[in-house]
C-alpha cells in the first residue's frame, strides 16, 4: 500500500514534534501545560496543529487508495501533504509567516484533491443499491 509510506512519514513528523515538546518540558522543568514559557507554548502549538491535520489527511489518503485511485495520484497528494506539514511546522517554529502560509496552502490543496479523488472513485452504485 502506497499510503503507508505517507503514514510513516506523518508519524515520524509527529514523533519529532512531540520529542521537541518533551525536550523543552525537561529544559524548563514543566510537568504539564506550558509553564508560561513562550518557546514551549510554540512547540505545543506546532505539535497540536500537526495532530489536527495529519490523521484526517492520512485517512483520506488511505480511502483514496482503497477506492482505486491511481498510484501517481496517491503519491502526488502524499508529497504535497508531507511538504505542507513540514513547511507549516517550520514556519510556526521560526515565526516565518510565508512558510506557515505556504504550508497551510499545500495542506489544504492536498486535502481538497483527496476529497475530490475520493468522491470521483467512490463506488456510487453500491451506495444506492439495496438488497432486501
Amino acid at each position: 500500500m502506497v499510503s503507508s509510506l505517507y503514514a510513516v512519514l506523518g508519524a515520524l513528523l509527529l514523533l519529532r514534534l512531540s520529542l521537541n515538546v518533551v525536550k523543552l518540558r525537561g529544559q524548563y522543568r514543566v510537568a504539564y501545560g506550558d509553564g508560561g514559557f513562550y518557546e514551549l507554548q510554540t512547540a505545543i502549538r506546532v505539535h497540536g496543529n500537526a495532530i489536527e491535520y495529519i490523521p484526517i489527511s492520512l485517512i483520506l489518503l488511505l480511502l483514496m487508495e482503497m477506492n482505486g485511485a491511481q498510484v501517481w495520484m496517491i503519491h502526488l497528494c502524499g508529497i504535497i501533504l508531507v511538504a505542507g506539514r513540514l513547511l507549516h511546522s517550520y514556519g510556526l517554529k521560526n515565526h516565518d509567516y510565508a512558510y506557515r502560509r505556504s504550508g497551510m496552502a499545500a495542506t489544504y490543496i492536498a486535502m481538497t484533491l483527496m476529497v475530490i479523488a475520493n468522491t470521483y472513485y467512490l463506488p456510487w452504485i453500491q451506495i444506492f443499491t439495496f438488497e432486501l
